[in-house]
């Protein structure tokens, strides 16, 4: 330890301690902060739709093309998830490129905006991913305030705020953890475990001082797991994993057939293009009955309950407006509308599998199962679930419908947030070789 003087708070090593755990107060701050606005702007989409079905056929045109314009003009670099973002920053960083474009405080404040903005228009979109970037926006930004900028690489600080980011979002401290090794870092070493660990808890400490402890779709009520829920995991596993691969499948097409017509379109004209997913959106959400609007998680809290079942039309829906949402280029991520699709997917299968299994694992399964495939991070998939329905007696029957899921879905493509994010840590690179 370098000391500075005779008193500990001088010491060099507790000067960088606070200023971590101060910005990583601030994570947390900004995510509940994120958190209020996204459930305040739901709020008042579901309030003028209450006007008339053809409220949204004017919002969520006007909504989108705003929104996707002023990304472009002020903020580029928020579109989408978030999460790809988070790990091309980490891999720039890694090699000691810059990562502003990315991951800064000018991001965190232009996702939280226009992330939140975005769902007055009813998108199919979730606050969960976007809360990744800004809480490692947020926490990279505490590189340029240490008094010893040697001291942490940036890299660890990134993986550190997306880790808190998912833990603060969800309430799942344990999920943020493995999120950060499955899909940010793929490895944890020594030097990175104890800012890791440090930041989430103090994130998810202060958003749950301003938001409640809370389990984020409630408690589910499962008395007992026996062998009955063999056939359903294989079967949900295997539905899951096939119709979440093509959801990834067809997020990743832009990137993967660039020359097709509509793509060409959209490069040309993307703030039309995002007028016309608009109208998309409000066309399934009318046709759906509006259960397709939002990120769908007061819906989905529903089900998981047991309070309601589904008709079969909603994971249709809810899988086309997620796709279209995504494909507009608003600021949106796709974890809490997967998990929609998943519940209205089990919610509709679930009487095949009889009263000895019950319709709320069939529910919890397919959550499970569509997150993974969608993903290919079975283990986060899992954990993350079962932390937010409290549902730890489902914990072995959650990580196998995972891996079967993920099983399924890589057949068919490769890793989602992996790829979008070569996308980003191309464009770095290219961003480097630009005078």
């Amino acid at each position: 330890m370098i000391k500075l003087g005779r008193g500990p708070w001088r010491s060099l090593r507790w000067r960088i301690r606070l200023t971590l755990w101060l910005f990583a107060a601030l994570t947390g701050l900004l995510v509940a902060a994120f958190a209020k606005m996204a459930d305040w702007a739901l709020q008042l989409f579901f309030a003028l739709e209450s006007y008339g079905a053809w409220v949204p056929f004017m919002l969520a045109p006007v909504v989108g093309m705003a929104t996707v314009w002023a990304t472009q003009k002020y903020f580029p670099g928020i579109q989408g998830s978030g999460i790809p973002q988070v790990i091309a920053a980490t891999r720039l960083a890694s090699q000691g490129r810059p990562v502003g474009h990315l991951v800064s405080l000018r991001i965190a404040l232009g996702k939280i905006l226009l992330g939140a903005f975005a769902l007055i228009g009813g998108f199919s979109a979730g606050r969960e991913g976007p809360s990744v970037q800004v809480a490692a926006s947020v926490l990279s930004a505490a590189h340029r305030f240490l008094p010893l900028s040697r001291a942490i690489r940036m890299r660890d600080l990134i993986l550190a705020g997306g880790a808190a980011g998912v833990s603060a979002a969800f309430n799942t401290p344990l999920a943020g953890i493995v999120f950060a090794v499955e899909e940010l870092g793929r490895r944890l070493e020594t030097r990175t475990s104890g800012i890791l660990v440090s930041s989430i808890i103090l994130s998810g400490l202060l958003s749950m001082a301003l938001l409640g402890n809370y389990n984020y779709f409630g408690r589910i009520r499962i008395d007992h797991v026996d062998l009955h829920i063999v056939g359903p995991i294989v079967v949900c596993g295997a539905l899951c994993g096939a119709l979440g691969g093509l959801l990834s499948r067809l997020i990743l097409w832009p990137q993967h057939r660039p020359d097709f017509p509509l793509w060409r379109w959209r490069t040309a004209h993307p703030i039309l293009f995002a007028g016309g997913c608009g109208l998309v959106v409000a066309l399934l959400g009318w046709l759906g009955g509006g259960l397709s609007y939002g990120s769908g998680y007061g819906i989905t809290q529903h089900v998981v309950s047991g309070e309601t079942t589904l008709p079969w039309h909603a994971p249709i829906t809810r899988f086309l407006a997620t796709l279209t949402s995504y494909h507009s280029g608003i600021p949106g991520g796709i974890f809490a509308p997967s998990l929609a699709v998943g519940a209205a997917l089990g919610s509709n299968i679930s009487a095949f599998f009889g009263p000895e299994v019950g319709a709320i694992p069939v529910v919890t399964l397919c959550m499970t199962g569509f997150l993974a495939a969608v993903t290919q991070a079975p283990i986060t998939s899992a954990i993350i679930v079962m932390e937010m329905v409290d549902g730890h007696n489902m914990v072995l029957s959650l990580m196998a419908v995972a891996l079967v899921a993920r099983a399924v879905s890589s057949r068919m493509g490769a890793e989602l947030y992996q790829q979008l994010a070569w996308r980003f840590w191309a464009d770095g690179r290219e961003r480097e070789k630009t005078p």
